[in-house]
């Protein structure tokens, strides 16, 4: 999720320049790495992570230098995130970078933050994948692309089902309760932009419908498993005809519809929603089948990750994301959950 800051803590002492200084842990990673001297740096997103583009000016080699924030992920988690990719680069016709390993032989390269008692900053490399990221407002070509999407997240889903090692991997629950109940990972959706009484009432009573309705429909390996968590459009790049899938930083274990959820991020309130998620379905029944019961709870996924968007918005309300969005993220979410609750009574 986009995040930009001005100003960074390590300890007792505050960086008032955060990119300067993790252009200097950047310099210092790139030393890890089997790239050439030539190479030049450049910063593509200060993220919760900063992320880098690595060329060789002799070549035209690109790679991805991603640094992590610390204290999201412990160095196991981020060397299970890349084993999988490995594992689907391997096992699937699905396009995802490749992860680089360090001169030391080790996907995970750790970089001294230079400050007595801070923890050193964990860094991963990918090879570079071009495209962009498929257009919002162009809805009939979004059809399409979404059709490909639920073919290539049905793939992945079959893929994590018959993968053994999958469930060994050190990975984040995404669940009810680390989502919106009382361990939530983005925060407490009632910290929300511009909340209100009346506002949290409507969206106290969709949460409860969510919790309810997800307890009944259970977590058996075959609606719960290890999924991206993330596959919204920023994590999709687009080259002619393929869809190629990007950073898996936020990669867990989850319910296989939240892949669905998560692909509509942001835009859960548009008119072009329906029509989107009858395209995602109808390519991910040509590879896995889908049930009418995973069917009628669509509308609860969507309800979960809308509510999770609200409270990682408060969380972050001075990253550039949440100041786009603003109060009318609330305003509409609570729209949406007014909707969710008389279908729900309805159905």
């Amino acid at each position: 999720m986009t995040e930009s800051r001005c100003v960074m803590k390590i300890t007792n002492q505050v960086i008032s320049d955060p990119l300067d200084f993790l252009n200097q842990i950047a310099q210092r990673a790139m030393l890890l790495y089997p790239v050439s001297s030539r190479s030049t740096i450049r910063l593509l997103n200060y993220s919760e992570n900063a992320t880098y583009l690595i060329e060789d000016t002799e070549t035209g080699d690109r790679a991805i230098l991603r640094i992590n924030r610390p204290g999201y992920h412990i160095k196991e988690e981020l060397e299970a995130e890349l084993i999988w990719m490995e594992a689907i680069r391997s096992h699937s016709s699905i396009v995802v970078p490749e992860p680089i390993t360090g001169s030391n032989g080790e996907l995970v390269q750790l970089v001294s933050a230079g400050h007595d008692g801070q923890d050193p900053y964990h860094c991963v490399m990918f090879t570079f994948l071009a495209g962009s990221a498929p257009d919002e407002e162009n809805e009939s070509r979004l059809e399409i692309q979404f059709a490909k999407l639920g073919e290539i997240t049905a793939h992945l889903h079959n893929h994590t089902s018959m993968w053994k090692d999958s469930g060994q991997l050190s990975r984040p629950t995404w669940d009810y309760e680390t989502m919106l109940g009382s361990k939530p990972k983005w925060g407490r959706w009632q910290d929300g932009l511009d909340m209100t009484p009346e506002r949290v009432e409507v969206l106290k009573q969709a949460a409860g419908n969510v919790s309810q309705r997800l307890s009944r429909f259970g977590k058996t390996p075959d609606r719960f498993g290890l999924v991206h968590a993330d596959l919204r459009l920023a994590n999709l790049l687009v080259e002619d005809e393929q869809i190629k899938v990007i950073d898996f930083d936020d990669c867990g274990f989850s319910w296989f519809l939240y892949d669905l959820a998560s692909a509509l991020s942001f835009m859960e309130h548009k008119d072009c929603v329906p029509n989107l998620i009858r395209a995602w379905l109808k390519g991910y029944e040509t590879v896995r089948t889908i049930s009418d019961e995973e069917k009628e709870e669509i509308p609860t996924f969507i309800m979960l990750r809308r509510l999770t968007l609200v409270a990682w918005v408060g969380s972050h309300s001075d990253s550039e994301t949440a100041q786009e969005l603003g109060a009318e993220f609330t305003h509409k979410t609570v729209e949406l959950a007014e909707q969710y609750l008389l279908d729900r009574r309805l159905n």
